[in-house]
């Protein structure tokens, strides 16, 4: 019963969700129209105990299409996966189970990784005070195993898009593309 390859996908793709943890993250939602940007920061934590913490400074990119063809139909992701079975994992198991990401090209960029001597703790707690201090409010913090660090990113685009999407519709309803 529990042989299928549908079930390993969704066991696989859980194992994934859960080895990640976004620590901070942003409450604005997306724009319904155009381009909309996704700081984070990201803190990976390394395989053998006792090695260095990285920690990433990135952002994602959701642009909309203005005109949806049959060419931009479907969601388009850039630098998210190392590894194409991560992305083919992704692909399989929630982009063939929800409408939510039609029409949309999302773009990661990150910086150069910067090695710290924290624990992976000390470095969250260390940003939450920076952004704190900064009253910047718009920044997310991420953190996850070295191997899952582009999961990290698409969990925490993948939860902004599906919280942003009742705001998205009712600005659709205001503006006359919705009943």
């Amino acid at each position: 019963m529990f042989d299928s390859p549908d079930y390993e996908d969704f066991r696989q793709f859980r194992d994934a969700w859960q080895s990640v943890r976004i620590e901070r993250e942003s409450t604005y939602s997306l724009f319904t129209f155009g381009e909309s940007e996704l700081p984070y920061f990201l803190v990976t934590t390394p395989p053998k105990l006792g090695d260095p913490v990285t920690i990433i400074r990135g952002d994602v990119r959701i642009t909309r299409p203005l005109i949806i063809t049959p060419d931009n139909a479907g969601p388009e992701f850039s630098n998210f996966f190392d590894d194409p079975d991560e992305e083919g994992l992704v692909q399989r198991f929630i982009m063939s189970r929800s409408a939510a990401f039609s029409h949309m090209r999302f773009t990661n960029r990150q910086g150069e990784p910067r090695i710290v001597t924290d624990s992976a703790e000390e470095a969250v707690d260390r940003l939450k005070k920076q952004l704190d201090d900064a009253e910047e409010d718009r920044v997310a913090i991420l953190v996850a195993p070295t191997q899952m660090a582009g999961f990290a990113v698409f969990r925490y685009t993948a939860q902004r898009v599906i919280a942003s999407a009742p705001d998205n519709i009712q600005e659709l309803r205001e503006r006359g593309f919705l009943p």
